[in-house]
């Protein structure tokens, strides 16, 4: 019955993009503030499929620690949910996101609006221009938002965070949110497997900036990692260094 669940879902999220973005594209031609109303359409549907199709919920705590305008978010990844459900927290997000997406149907034409691709092959150069992307965003009132390890990762992967947050907090000169999740629980990085169940994004307070870039990136990883396993289950965790 899980399998066939799935199934469903997988058919509804696609289904639900299609209809989301190629009935509001006229609208995102005219303004682009659409593209963050396709984005909450898009994820109420996603929640309303993921409730009554797969039987799983969403929670999301800690909006009292939400900044206001401009900021960068930092969020740990787990599943393809963390790019949907931000959009209904946040007014203005910009994802930072691989370029080769821009070139799957519908969604990449969403991204070509207004987020922010990444050349992973780029090395230094693919940095400065997230930087400069992650400036603009800022500079308009806009919620920069990044998965500091790159990619999806499985409960039990050990961190891997990459130094691209460490120069975006050191150019942007604003303190930074993170937001802890446990949504690898109904939905793995990989497959077509969804579990019923209950997850949480979980806001905290923001880090400050101007911190020295090793104090940064130990304060993130701490947090990060601590916050987001203490949302597990006791058997599903694994050891987070103090």
């Amino acid at each position: 019955m899980t399998l066939v669940r799935s199934l469903i879902f997988v058919v509804w999220l696609y289904l639900t993009m299609a209809i989301v973005g190629i009935g509001l594209w006229p609208f995102v031609l005219m303004n682009e503030r659409y593209v963050w109303v396709a984005l909450r359409s898009w994820g109420r549907a996603t929640l309303w499929g993921l409730r009554w199709i797969v039987g799983a919920h969403v929670t999301i705590e800690g909006r009292e620690h939400l900044p206001q305008g401009g900021a960068l978010i930092a969020m740990k990844h787990q599943s393809m949910l963390d790019t949907i459900v931000p959009a209904l927290f946040l007014p203005r997000p910009a994802f930072v996101f691989k370029r080769e997406l821009l070139s799957m149907p519908v969604m990449g034409a969403y991204l070509a609006r207004n987020q922010i691709p990444v050349d992973r092959g780029g090395h230094a150069k693919a940095l400065k221009s997230v930087v400069r992307g992650a400036r603009s965003v800022v500079a308009k009132g806009g919620q920069v938002v990044i998965f500091p390890e790159g990619t999806r990762q499985e409960l039990d992967a050990p961190p891997d965070y990459k130094p691209g947050i460490a120069a975006m907090y050191r150019d942007l000169n604003v303190p930074v949110t993170p937001v802890a999740l446990n949504t690898g629980l109904i939905w793995k990085p990989k497959g077509l497997m969804r579990k019923p169940g209950r997850v949480t994004f979980k806001i905290l307070p923001p880090i400050p900036a101007g911190l020295p870039r090793e104090d940064f990136m130990r304060e993130l990883e701490r947090i990060l990692e601590s916050e987001s396993q203490a949302l597990l289950p006791p058997d599903k965790r694994r050891s987070v260094a103090p």
